[in-house]
């Protein structure tokens, strides 16, 4: 996918890197233009795991996880998940250049059913503009607010009944991950789950956007998982 430069150019701090997008907004201009198209990923060796992406964020969801990374993040089976791709088209009037939505869900077989997490990353043509949509997809979100900063990177958890999100933007880029409620692996709470996601995602955003990853200071863990 093609965007603009000034993610490219955007140097990490702290324990994040460049990230991605929260849809839905009220109040403000919202997130528009339908997403197209959508296909099925594999993780065939050879498939989209070889092919270099075109843009700042990866062209295809196996590059953020792949359909057994998740499962094993999940504690099922491998085989166990099926990983959808949509390409969102460019929404110049917010100036985002690129989005991709990863659905992550059981197989019908598999003893997780249902949607797992989705995760929506975006880039904009400058850190200004994907700032200021970031700022209007979190105000317009029902829930509980919670404000933590992800090292440099402005992070809000939203938590309501059926789900919860973690918004995260920094320089021009912005990730979005969506947990619905279910049981989850070790008794971890949702918030420690998504901020796990969007750690071990981050160096994947920052190889297609050619951006430098931070090195991660001493006394700074990772929530386990």
């Amino acid at each position: 996918m093609r965007g603009g430069t000034g993610f490219r150019h955007a140097v990490c701090g702290g324990v994040a890197a460049c990230l991605l997008l929260l849809s839905a907004a009220c109040g403000g201009q919202g997130e528009p233009g339908p997403a197209l198209p959508t296909f099925p990923s594999s993780d065939a060796p050879g498939a989209a795991a070889n092919a270099p992406d075109d843009g700042l964020v990866p062209d295809d969801c196996t590059r953020v996880f792949t359909s057994n990374d998740m499962g094993a993040l999940f504690g099922l089976p491998l085989e166990s998940v099926d990983v959808k791709t949509t390409v969102g088209v460019p929404a110049p009037s917010v100036g985002r250049t690129e989005r991709l939505e990863c659905a992550y869900t059981g197989r019908p077989k598999s003893p997780a059913k249902g949607l797992l997490v989705k995760i929506n990353l975006a880039a904009y043509a400058d850190p200004a503009a994907a700032e200021k949509q970031w700022g209007i997809n979190t105000a317009a979100e029902d829930g509980d607010h919670r404000r933590q900063p992800i090292g440099a990177a402005n992070a809000e958890l939203i938590e309501r009944r059926e789900e919860s999100i973690l918004a995260v933007v920094h320089g021009a880029g912005t990730l979005t991950l969506t947990l619905p409620q279910r049981p989850l692996p070790g008794g971890k709470s949702r918030a420690d789950v998504l901020f796990d996601l969007a750690l071990r995602a981050l160096p994947t955003l920052a190889e297609a956007g050619a951006v430098a990853m931070p090195k991660q200071p001493a006394n700074a863990a990772a929530p386990a998982f």
